[in-house]
């Protein structure tokens, strides 16, 4: 009875989060509403963008970029968006 009472009110407290858990000191990373992705596409390339959950990012494959999401709201404009191409393609390789 009041242990289980106690633990609900520990488990409160950690979800505000006092940045003991986490590196950064941010809350979790927020996912956006799935109803939400079914309808979100690049802006660029009009394509659907997939939700990477180890960077809380919208992945757009095709052109290696993604968009951050804040609070659980894609950041869909250009400027934001980082490109995620680990490797730089050789010089010369991709078309003009």
């Amino acid at each position: 009875g009041p242990a289980h009472g106690r633990h609900c009110h520990r488990q409160q407290e950690r979800e505000q989060g006092s940045g003991s858990g986490s590196g950064s000191g941010s809350a979790r990373p927020q996912p956006p509403e799935p109803s939400l992705l079914r309808f979100l596409v690049c802006p660029l390339s009009k394509r659907p963008l997939r939700y990477e959950e180890a960077t809380n990012e919208l992945i757009n494959e095709e052109l290696g970029i993604a968009y951050p999401i804040i609070d659980g709201i894609p950041n869909m404009v250009p400027e934001a968006a980082r490109m995620t191409h680990k490797k730089a393609p050789a010089e010369g390789s991709e078309q003009p």
